[in-house]
């Protein structure tokens, strides 16, 4: 565990389904379709009908199970809950844990959740796609998840009652989420030891980055995640940076989960000088490119800090950064997503999230399930006193950065 994070910033704020996701928000319903009100079944179809979605078998098997549940389970079960289940269980036989299917209400949330101002607890949440445990990577000081006492790292069983590893983090973050002054019950795993702890929600502000010098000339700046304020945020950081001197940059994409692909599209626009930064292929081999034009770019000796749990938009930078050969990356292998998902609203205003392409650098490197690796590997080390403020120079990876570009 890497106990202490890169600075008194680096503690995030609970977003979820942002977590190793670089999205499109795709508004409208073409190319999908609803089904509305209660179903009409007829009767089975005969063993050597076609398989179809909608096939006269099927329907009449969702009849027959509909009954049973009516007339056999324990409990009463409001229909709309089973039509949103069969929604939920199509997407969830693709076996991609990045594709899902959201409620009206769900997807309000996501919304929510994506313009970075809600009431909430101030952590981050990271879920791992397989075990579906959801773990805290960062909490914001001063936060109430930090007045509550809760620490990066430690494991989330329970959300009032309702078990974590039962739902999708975009869903489970709506249970988090509430009422300003409200509380919400959490059962904690921190290393074995299981601990209660009540939470008051409150105002949160999603700051995605923070910047300062920590050299007369080198400049560093975190970025958290790529929200819908990240680019211009980033920007203004570097101009302010480059008025207290900064001549050399080091940009920090540790524990980043990704985030909007035009957000990070458009930082790397800043930096990059003409050319590609990554492009999408789909199924039917349909190229989609996006490019940095010649207006301007930043020219800065740079090296970019990773992790495996940089993921997605965050791979897209270093895999930019890396193509151009401009700036050296520091730190371990990223975490290996070369996906993208694009987010379609329904009819209903319940939507659907799709993995609809694979992405690859700008030398044509699709980096899912193998990430990137840095040019100088590096496990993170932190020598300073935990019990103190965050000393950036006592972060072995961070002072790799300086000594790398004071070279330059």
């Amino acid at each position: 565990m890497e106990e202490q994070r890169y600075s008194q910033y680096a503690r995030g704020v609970i977003t979820g389904v942002l977590s190793a996701v670089c999205v499109f928000l795709v508004i409208g319903a073409a190319g999908f379709f609803l089904l509305q009100g209660r179903h009409s079944f007829i009767s089975i179809g005969t063993k050597d009908e076609k398989t179809e979605l909608l096939s006269t078998g099927t329907q009449a098997k969702l009849e027959a199970l509909e009954q049973l549940i009516d007339q056999t389970y324990y409990e009463d079960v409001e229909e709309e809950t089973l039509v949103n289940g069969l929604y939920k269980g199509l997407i969830a036989s693709l076996g991609d844990p990045y594709s899902a299917y959201y409620t009206a209400e769900e997807y309000q949330e996501m919304m929510i959740s994506a313009s970075a101002q809600y009431y909430g607890i101030g952590a981050v949440l990271r879920q791992d796609p397989e075990t579906m445990q959801v773990s805290i990577v960062r909490v914001y000081e001063d936060s109430p998840a930090d007045q509550a006492g809760l620490e990066d790292e430690d494991v989330i069983v329970q959300v009032d009652d309702i078990v974590s590893r039962t739902m999708e983090l975009s869903e489970l973050v709506t249970h988090i989420r509430g009422e300003e002054n409200s509380t919400v019950h959490l059962l904690i795993n921190r290393n074995g030891q299981q601990i209660d702890v009540d939470v008051m929600r409150g105002k949160v502000d999603v700051p995605t980055v923070d910047g300062r010098m920590l050299t007369d000339d080198i400049g560093y700046i975190m970025i958290a995640e790529f929200g819908e304020a990240t680019a211009d945020d980033f920007k203004s950081q570097v101009e302010q940076l480059r008025q207290q001197g900064m001549q050399k940059l080091i940009v920090d994409l540790r524990d980043n989960p990704g985030g909007m692909l035009d957000s990070v599209t458009e930082i790397l626009d800043y930096i990059l000088p003409e050319g590609l930064i990554v492009y999408t292929e789909d199924k039917q081999g349909q190229r989609e490119e996006v490019t940095s034009d010649a207006e301007r770019y930043l020219d800065l000796p740079m090296a970019v800090l990773i992790n495996g749990q940089s993921a997605s938009c965050s791979e897209i930078f270093a895999g930019a950064i890396r193509d151009y050969e401009y700036g050296t990356l520091i730190g371990t292998t990223t975490y290996g997503k070369g996906v993208v998902q694009g987010i379609r609203k329904l009819m209903d205003d319940s939507a659907v999230k799709l993995t609809t392409a694979k992405y690859f650098t700008p030398k044509g490197e699709n980096i899912h399930g193998t990430g990137i690796a840095p040019d100088i590997e590096l496990e993170y080390k932190y020598t300073g006193n935990q019990k103190k403020e965050y000393d950036y120079l006592k972060d072995n990876q961070v002072r790799k950065a300086i000594n790398i570009l004071k070279k330059k």
